[in-house]
C-alpha cells in the first residue's frame, strides 16, 4: 500500500494543480478557493507527510524530489479514484447535508422527503472546525455553518440568529433570574467555550461548580442536564446560522434543497439559488419571531433584571 494511499483525494487533487501549475495564484484561481487555504492546505500535507514537497523560497514555485514522487502516484490515485465515482452513481443521487453541532435539521430532512420521495438525504454532523473544509473538499454538498465563514468562492443564506446564555449550577444565584448582563458575571470564574466543539469540557467544569460558560442557546440546549440551568445574556453578540455552498458546484438538488429550506411553496418554479454576500439575514431571526429572547427554565422564579452584584 503506497504511503499517500491515507491522504483523501480533494487534498491530492490540490497539490496536483499546484504541482501543475507552479503558480500557487493560478491554481487557486483554477480551484476556486483562496491562495491562503490552498497553501495552509499544502503546508498541513507537508507536516503530514514529513518532508518538504516544495523548495522553500524558490522563485518560480519548484517541486522537490518527494514532491515530484507524490505528483505521479497522485495522478494514478486521482484516475483510480474516478471508477468509483462512476460506479456508485447508476442509482438516485443523494444529497449531502452537513450541520453543526446545535443545528436541528429534522423540519427540513421531512419536508424533503415528502417533497423528493426518490431523492436520498444524506445527513452529516460536521465539527464546527471543519465546516468549511468539510464543504470545499466535497464531503457535503450543503452545510448548515455557524458564521462567519470565509466567502471566497462560497454561496451563503443567512437562516436565524442565536442568543448568547450563560450556563450556571442550577442553584447558583444566577439560576432566580431571567437575564443577566456580563456586568452581574464579572465576579464569576468564565469557563473558555469558544470551542464550540470542546464545549462540553467547559459544561463539566460548570457542573463541578468551576464557574460559569456562556455559548449560544443551542449548544445550552444540547447539554442540557438536570444540574444546570441557562438564562439569557443581555450584552453577548448573537451568533448567526446560514447555508453555505461552494458556489462552482451549484446543482439543481442544492437548489431544490435551498428552497426548501427559504420556505419556497412545492408548486412554485425553481429560482435562481441566492449567492447571499451579505451577512444581513433574510429571514426574521429565531428571537423575533418568538417576540423576544428565550424565556427562562423553568424553575426560574425572578422576573426583572438584578442589579450588579457584590462579590460573593
Amino acid at each position: 500500500m503506497s504511503r499517500f494511499e491515507s491522504i483523501d483525494v480533494a487534498r491530492l487533487r490540490w497539490f496536483v494543480a499546484v504541482a501543475e501549475e507552479l503558480h500557487f495564484a493560478r491554481a487557486a484561481k483554477g480551484l476556486n478557493i483562496s491562495r491562503q487555504r490552498l497553501s495552509q492546505t499544502v503546508i498541513e500535507l507537508e507536516g503530514e507527510l514529513g518532508t518538504k514537497l516544495f523548495v522553500p523560497g524558490a522563485q518560480p514555485t519548484q517541486l522537490t524530489e518527494d514532491g515530484a514522487a507524490l505528483l505521479a502516484e497522485a495522478r494514478e490515485l486521482i484516475a483510480r479514484a474516478e471508477p468509483v465515482v462512476e460506479e456508485t452513481t447508476d442509482g438516485p443521487a443523494a444529497l449531502r447535508v452537513g450541520f453543526v453541532p446545535g443545528v436541528t435539521v429534522s423540519k427540513w430532512t421531512r419536508i424533503w422527503g415528502e417533497r423528493f420521495p426518490d431523492t436520498p438525504l444524506e445527513v452529516v454532523g460536521v465539527p464546527m472546525g471543519e465546516q468549511e473544509a468539510a464543504l470545499r473538499a466535497g464531503r457535503v454538498d450543503v452545510c448548515f455553518v455557524r458564521l462567519p465563514i470565509d466567502r471566497d468562492g462560497m454561496s451563503a443564506i443567512p437562516l436565524y440568529r442565536e442568543v448568547p446564555v450563560v450556563v450556571v449550577p442550577k442553584d447558583h444565584p444566577i439560576s432566580v433570574f431571567e437575564q443577566v448582563s456580563m456586568a452581574d458575571l464579572a465576579d464569576e470564574r468564565m469557563q473558555d467555550a469558544s470551542d464550540i466543539d470542546a464545549v462540553s469540557d467547559a459544561i463539566e467544569l460548570v457542573a463541578a461548580g468551576v464557574g460559569v460558560a456562556v455559548v449560544p442557546h443551542s449548544i445550552a440546549r444540547l447539554h442540557a442536564r438536570r444540574d444546570l440551568v441557562y438564562r439569557t445574556v443581555t450584552d453577548v453578540a448573537d451568533t448567526e446560522i446560514a447555508l453555505a455552498w461552494p458556489t462552482d458546484r451549484t446543482s439543481d438538488l442544492v437548489e431544490d434543497f435551498v428552497g426548501v429550506v427559504r420556505g419556497r411553496s412545492e408548486r412554485s418554479s425553481r429560482s435562481p439559488a441566492v449567492r447571499a454576500k451579505s451577512a444581513e439575514p433574510q429571514k426574521k431571526s429565531a428571537t423575533k419571531r418568538t417576540g423576544g429572547r428565550p424565556g427562562p427554565a423553568k424553575n426560574a422564579v425572578g422576573k426583572k433584571k438584578p442589579a450588579k452584584r457584590r462579590g460573593r
